[in-house]
């Protein structure tokens, strides 16, 4: 993949054209990506409510029925309920980690394993939560779909690899999870 930046003082906004040869999953994931820089979901906390764009979302979790939606120093309430963000959010590297918690893959920092099969996910801000079992499948593949994306992000951003895709790449690509 070949990547060029061009400065033009002419413009007022970004502009980004992918040319490829055919479009394919890697096209299709580096397209939601760019469109995830402009996603918002509205949410509420102390009586005010605030637009939270979903690049800055760590995980969201459903507790008595109500739904909240984490961020690196913050957390907030919404009205959507899971299954609706679960829905609206899954193509933008959410995945579903429990029956009540979808995780952003964006938002990892590393995964180890847990007796019951079960994993633990630490996240970029060192909070932990749990995957569970019946969500391992489902959470690997789609953490590994995502590190093309991943790569680029790296590229354009400068963030480190994560610690996970050193540690579970060789599983992952020969089916070992």
């Amino acid at each position: 993949m070949k990547i060029k930046t061009e400065q033009d003082l002419s413009y007022n906004e970004i502009e980004v054209i992918i040319k490829y040869p055919q479009k394919d999953k890697q096209v299709n994931r580096i397209i939601n990506f760019l469109q995830s820089f402009d996603m918002q979901i509205k949410c509420a906390a102390d009586n005010t409510e605030r637009m939270i764009n979903i690049l800055d979302i760590y995980y969201i979790e459903s507790v008595d029925k109500k739904t909240f939606v984490y961020l690196e120093n913050a957390v907030y309430r919404t009205d959507f309920r899971l299954y609706q963000l679960k829905n609206k959010l899954q193509t933008y590297g959410f995945v579903q980690i429990s029956k009540s918690c979808i995780l952003n893959i964006n938002a990892l920092y590393s995964i180890r394993p847990l007796f019951n099969s079960k994993m633990e996910a630490t996240l970029k801000n060192g909070e932990k939560v749990n995957i569970n079992r019946n969500y391992n499948r489902n959470f690997l593949t789609t953490a590994f779909s995502c590190c093309v994306v991943l790569s680029w992000k790296l590229y354009l951003f400068g963030d480190s690899v994560p610690d996970f895709w050193c540690k579970y790449h060789y599983s992952f690509r020969n089916n070992h999870y």
